[in-house]
């Protein structure tokens, strides 16, 4: 019996004479990509908004900025060891669409990859509130706001800094994500110094920390329309109210405007300033690369540049 409960847990099915090698239980492949893409964009919402909400209901006593960039930046990790062989773990509608505008994505996928995200994050905001609900309140006294001294609602979503103009803040959208996708674009490629097969994860974490600590001050570095925009709407519906859209002069269209520009913008110019200019491989040189970097390079979805 143990034996055959290991068995149906592993997927493998029992026939005469032996075992077969193990089956998909789902078969159609927009469904695995799907649901890939939903969970690994929930593991890393779930922990990137814990450890906000943990320095700000503990009020310093569990953390500081630095735990935030952390919580963020492993969380993305570990998402891409949960989709990123299935989906490509993109977790970022901005890659997603980055991914379409240079032809490493069909068009047609795009809203499976947003509403997966979409979806993840609202359900990760819900987790995060319902686990720190007591917390929260007894933070702000039950006065759930946006602005102020007590505010709870930046735990979810991301708000400008007091001095931020939109214009800036459009701009220091755009360049956060530009960055983060002219790195993932070096990152994964194979005739330049990619992230050695298996170490992807890390990679694109510790690129993701890094942002937070370089980009992150003046508003929350959300490079992310997905990330921001289902625990925005979450928040108006608990309780925040509708001032989660008005605050900071109508913040909210930022985060889910200037990502996808600064993504195209950061991977071309990638793109036009190394990748176009690669030496033509000799057909030897092309297998060296290819048998160097075999589990990088014979994926169509690469983890290390569709995260995030």
């Amino acid at each position: 019996m143990k034996d055959l409960v290991q068995s149906i847990e592993l997927g493998v099915s029992h026939q005469r004479g032996g075992v077969t090698r193990p089956r998909a239980w789902l078969q159609n492949e927009v469904v695995r990509v799907g649901l890939a893409e939903l969970l690994c964009t929930y593991v890393m919402m779930v922990f990137g908004l814990g450890s906000v909400a943990q320095v700000v209901t503990g009020q310093g006593a569990f953390g500081e900025y630095i735990s935030i960039n952390l919580g963020f930046g492993l969380g993305v990790a570990l998402g891409v060891h949960v989709g990123g062989k299935v989906s490509g773990a993109h977790m970022n509608a901005a890659v997603s669409f980055t991914m379409c505008a240079y032809g490493r994505l069909a068009w047609k996928m795009l809203p499976l990859y947003i509403f997966a995200q979409l979806l993840g994050s609202f359900l990760a905001a819900g987790t995060i509130y319902a686990v720190y609900y007591e917390a929260i309140y007894d933070y702000c006294g039950g006065n759930l706001t946006v602005t102020g001294v007590k505010a709870t609602a930046g735990i979810f979503a991301t708000y400008p800094a007091s001095y931020l103009s939109l214009l800036a803040g459009f701009i220091d959208q755009v360049f956060g994500t530009a960055m983060l996708l002219l790195c993932l674009t070096a990152l994964s490629d194979q005739r330049n110094k990619p992230a050695a097969a298996g170490s992807e994860p890390v990679a694109v974490g510790l690129l993701v920390l890094l942002i937070g600590i370089s980009l992150g001050s003046n508003s929350g570095y959300a490079i992310n329309p997905t990330r921001d925009i289902a625990p925005r709407v979450f928040t108006a519906i608990a309780g925040w109210g509708a001032d989660v859209f008005r605050a900071g002069n109508g913040w909210w269209w930022v985060p889910l405007v200037a990502p996808p520009i600064g993504g195209v913008l950061g991977a071309g110019i990638y793109k036009v300033f190394v990748e176009m200019h690669h030496r033509a491989f000799s057909e030897h040189d092309e297998a060296l690369v290819e048998e160097e970097t075999a589990p990088l390079g014979k994926k169509e979805n690469i983890c290390a540049n569709e995260c995030v």
